[in-house]
């Protein structure tokens, strides 16, 4: 591990430190005093609450020092006028300490598991650190770099969005060496318009790009494959089309294991994934485009790949009971939406889908989910739709050929677990997808608990 001081960090940052704590350390940062550990800085940061009012707790808890804009006590403190910018800072200048390799990964639907693809593909070969579970934003990431080890090699960030401007500050802290856009979706529409603006959001990614930087596209995605405007980097696209540079051929799902067979140039690398959909070919194309990239054995990619296993809460798999569940609840978007309900057609037995709203969809809300109904009425036999948008939901459904019996619309969590309690038969495969902010896991934990 790698201490920073406080009178480092505070040069970095361009804050104030008492001289007799210019000399304390800290490893890692963090803004929550409950999840807090020792030896860390506790970022004060303004929400609800003043996060000054939290200080004595994060020293209670074991905190190094503090990043404020106001003393608090007598405690070891660096002092800025914005401690969000300030963070941001410290971590740029703590990853150039590192040296690592940067590759930064962004898109609509898919980042996270993309992110943890190329950790796995490139495992193998290089000390990695990452960026955990969901911190993408200008909190986490920082967070995330400060947690970093000094030997590591290679830095996975994933970068998230919904407001312009975001993805470009993030692109200024880590300057990525490789640059990894998935594709451009309809997620955060409420914020940024149209498709075109979210591809306008995502592209931002290069701003902190050296020129000798490398753009990986999904070569699949027309609104990345057409660019308006061609970035300095060199761009190599991946994906299933002709064309692609580094390219899928010869897609299986073999029950539940993904087979198919990447070219790149001259390569032919053989691919098996413990997943089930197509829409993860893409990803793991993604993956092995950064792996060659960086220059891993080729055999390496295909051996570590085959041992990839995904997040928890995204498409878990798995029996409980006389049931199959698939959880899908980290979160939501017309794609992903789509993605889910396709796995869940494929599978045998009577196919039951709960599906929560969709969120950040702004005017395109009431469309995208009427048309998520009419493709539920193709995939399952019954359909639970819980939120404000349910309606729509079941009126897709009735538009989609499925019997207004078997399609309904809840705006109640209470209600929506008693209905599916009574519907469930043994046998039955359920599949729970919903936004993050739906807390649809809530309802699988409550049946899961009473099926036991």
């Amino acid at each position: 591990m790698a201490n920073i001081t406080l009178q480092q960090a505070a040069r970095w940052c361009g804050g104030t430190v008492e001289d007799k704590y210019a000399g304390v350390t800290f490893f890692g940062a963090n803004n929550d005093t409950r999840v807090l550990q020792p030896g860390q800085l506790f970022i004060v940061l303004q929400g609800a609450r003043d996060g000054h009012d939290f200080i004595p707790a994060a020293m209670e808890k074991g905190a190094a020092a503090v990043l404020c804009s106001r003393k608090v006590g007598d405690y070891p403190a660096i002092y800025v006028d914005d401690p969000r910018k300030a963070l941001g800072d410290i971590a740029r200048e703590e990853l150039r300490r590192i040296g690592a390799k940067v590759v930064a990964v962004t898109g609509s639907v898919g980042k996270s598991t993309t992110k943890e693809m190329i950790v796995s593909a490139l495992e193998g070969t290089f000390k990695v650190s990452k960026t955990p579970a969901n911190h993408n934003n200008d909190i986490g990431m920082p967070m995330a770099i400060l947690g970093m080890p000094l030997d590591t090699e290679v830095a996975v960030l994933e970068m998230g969005m919904n407001h312009f401007g975001e993805i470009a500050y993030l692109s200024n802290i880590a300057h990525p060496d490789v640059a990894v856009i998935i594709n451009i979706g309809t997620m955060h529409m409420e914020f940024l318009g149209s498709q075109e603006g979210i591809r306008m959001a995502k592209m931002e990614i290069v701003e902190g790009m050296s020129p000798k930087g490398l753009l990986l596209l999904n070569g699949d995605d027309t609104l990345l494959r057409y660019l308006d405007r061609e970035p300095r980097q060199r761009i190599t696209y991946f994906g299933r089309s002709e064309g692609c540079d580094v390219r899928g051929l010869d897609v299986k799902q073999d029950g539940d294991t993904l087979r198919f067979r990447v070219e790149a140039g001259r390569l032919s690398i053989p691919v098996e994934l413990a997943l089930e959909g197509e829409h993860y070919v893409n990803d793991a194309l993604a993956a092995v485009a950064v792996a060659l990239k960086l220059v891993v054995p080729s055999e390496r990619i295909g051996e570590s790949l085959s041992h990839f296993r995904n997040m928890s809460g995204r498409q878990e798999i798995f029996k409980a009971g006389a049931y199959t569940i698939i959880k899908d609840c980290y979160n939501a978007g017309p794609e992903s939406m789509a993605a889910a309900l396709n796995v869940l057609g494929n599978k045998p037995g009577r196919r039951i889908a709960v599906l929560g709203d969709m969120l950040e969809l702004g005017d395109c809300a009431q469309a995208e989910h009427y048309k998520i109904g009419r493709i539920a009425a193709e995939k399952a036999d019954l359909v639970f739709a819980y939120g404000p948008h349910a309606a729509r939901v079941k009126d897709g459904t009735i538009t989609g050929g499925m019997p207004e019996s078997r399609g309904r619309a809840f705006l109640d969590r209470d209600e929506l677990l008693t209905a599916l309690r009574r519907a469930v038969k043994p046998g039955d495969v359920l599949l729970f997808k919903a936004s993050r902010g739906m807390h649809l896991e809530q309802v699988l934990d409550a049946f899961l608990k009473e099926e036991k």
